[in-house]
């Protein structure tokens, strides 16, 4: 198994309202997902050596920021990093707009139109984790499917009802 790597995450969801079914879903999926599957590798800063892997990432928005704090296994920090929300503000409002409409169609459409919104959805996704993979270069390596489950948990923390 890799060292470089997630072996837990947190979401500090404090202060938001509960997530509806589908939100809560969502959640458990992309944290399932990502605990099997994942490439993150701390990059040196600074000259500083970086921690040895495997890491537990807790997540959460303060002050309009989305941060990124990681530890080793033993709790010990191992990077802190903050990114500024403003990049991400447009690609998760389509992203909940088009959900929306995908949870919606799921319920009344036949299955040529759902699979229309599911690409339209899949691609706004992916634009979502180019934006975060993007922020977080120079300070973490991921491979795609970790980028994209990572930028799932940050439209959880957008979540406001």
């Amino acid at each position: 198994m890799s060292r470089s790597r997630l072996v837990h995450v947190t979401l500090d969801d404090r202060g938001l309202p509960p997530p509806t079914p589908e939100i809560e879903q969502e959640r458990r999926v992309a944290i399932f997902d990502l605990l099997e599957d994942n490439s993150f590798e701390l990059v040196p800063r600074e000259g500083r050596p970086v921690p040895p892997g495997p890491y537990k990432l807790y997540l959460s928005i303060k002050d309009r920021r989305l941060i990124f704090n990681v530890a080793d296994t033993d709790d010990e920090p191992a990077a802190e990093f903050q990114l500024s929300l403003s990049p991400f503000r447009q690609v998760v409002k389509d992203y909940f707009q088009i959900c929306e409409s995908y949870f919606d169609a799921v319920k009344r459409l036949p299955p040529s139109q759902i699979e229309a919104i599911d690409m339209g959805r899949r691609g706004i996704h992916n634009e979502g984790s180019r934006v975060l993979m993007e922020r977080l270069e120079g300070k973490v390596k991921l491979d795609f499917d970790t980028g994209r489950r990572l930028f799932t948990l940050v439209c959880v923390l957008h979540f406001k009802g």
